[in-house]
């Protein structure tokens, strides 16, 4: 495929282009102190059967660019056939989107998605958006200069900009919030977390990988999850496969001191916050390598020297138990254990604009909004 440029585009099928897919990031962002590696035997087992079960419901095509035989841009085309059936939509993503500033690379790689997915039915475009909610979405639109972490996309300011000159418009909008991890737990937590002790006899329990295993909590959670986040843009419920994966390759690694479950007097759970220490300067240090000393920095930011910023990963309250200060047991529970740990700021992932109930639990500690990031829709 050609455009203006001579921009060729190609299907990765054979490993080299597979590489050149994988290394791209790294070459586009060796200066860049904000973008945050992951290793890439992470990202290349996304697209390995065996090992990513979000593929068993997925259709998936890479392409990678090239101008003068050098590798400048990638994009990933997915086609989640769950996301559809639930969303009725027939609908392509593009995920793993990278390129040089080069208006010509950007629209050779969209409409290498665009006419793979219109061959395949689709009738619209949306991205970037991942295998399932826990992939990476939402392309970065302000605050360029803040770092990034693991589990969200960093792209400098000229990516929205050529995405919309494409003909690309709003589908949703994602905020973060940022705190500072205050000296105590505020009154008005402590005050709302008793009343929700006495009145509707709920309590908070730690939990441990026996309990997440044997137990059956790790289940349990992620039923929770799809319970609470089902009505929310482009969500789609985690499957039994993908639930066995991110159990024991996520789940059982987190500090548990640093998860909080929230149950009912009948046992039930009813509200889950699961946080962890961020691994941004470990990640960095490790230069997107694991051998042969990059899991040492990660395993420093884990277990011996926390950084000085606690990434809240997800907050879930069950449908009937919303608006009646579950979160503020949350709070109440984990703010003492950010101030043992010595975390100065505290950081969500994605937050919708529209989830007004889930952004305002944070008016008491003063909160800033920061990193817009959007997802784009376009008609085929």
């Amino acid at each position: 495929m050609n455009s203006k440029k001579q921009v060729v585009v190609r299907a990765v099928t054979t490993p080299r282009l597979m590489d050149d897919f994988i290394r791209l990031p790294q070459v586009l962002y060796k200066d860049s102190a904000c973008y945050v590696p992951l290793p890439g035997i992470v990202e290349r087992g996304d697209f390995n059967e065996a090992k990513n079960p979000s593929l068993q419901s997925c259709k998936v095509k890479l392409f990678t660019a090239y101008l003068d035989g050098e590798c400048v841009g990638r994009v990933a085309g997915i086609i989640n056939f769950r996301a559809n059936s639930k969303w009725k939509q027939q609908a392509v993503r593009f995920s793993r989107i990278e390129f040089i500033n080069d208006a010509d690379v950007a629209e050779a790689l969209l409409s290498a998605v665009e006419q793979w997915g219109r061959s395949e039915g689709m009738t619209e475009v949306y991205g970037p958006l991942g295998f399932n909610d826990f992939d990476k979405e939402g392309m970065l639109l302000s605050d360029f200069d803040r770092p990034s972490s693991m589990n969200e996309i960093y792209n400098p300011p000229y990516y929205p900009t050529l995405i919309a000159s494409l003909g690309y418009e709003k589908a949703a909008d994602w905020v973060h919030i940022r705190v500072k991890v205050p000296t105590e737990v505020p009154d008005k937590y402590a005050r709302v977390a008793r009343l929700c002790r006495e009145r509707y006899g709920l309590r908070v329990r730690k939990i441990n990988n026996h309990d997440i295993i044997e137990g059956g909590y790790g289940r349990r959670i992620f039923q929770l999850l799809n319970d609470a986040y089902s009505p929310l843009f482009g969500f789609i419920e985690f499957t039994e496969a993908e639930i066995t994966l991110f159990i024991n390759e996520y789940i059982r690694i987190i500090d548990k001191q640093l998860i909080t479950v929230v149950e009912n007097a009948e046992g039930d759970i009813v509200g889950v916050a699961i946080t962890m220490g961020s691994l941004t300067e470990g990640l960095r240090r490790a230069g997107g390598k694991l051998w042969p000393l990059g899991w040492l920095w990660l395993l420093r930011s884990l277990k011996f020297k926390h950084e000085d910023t606690v990434e809240m990963l997800l907050i879930a309250v069950r449908p009937d138990y919303q608006l009646k200060g579950v979160n503020a047991l949350f709070f109440d529970d984990l703010i003492p254990i950010y101030i043992s740990y010595g975390f100065k700021w505290a950081e969500t992932g994605p937050q919708l604009e529209t989830n007004v109930r889930e952004l305002r639990q944070w008016d008491t500690l003063s909160p800033e909004f920061i990193k817009r990031r959007r997802c784009w829709k376009k008609h085929l």
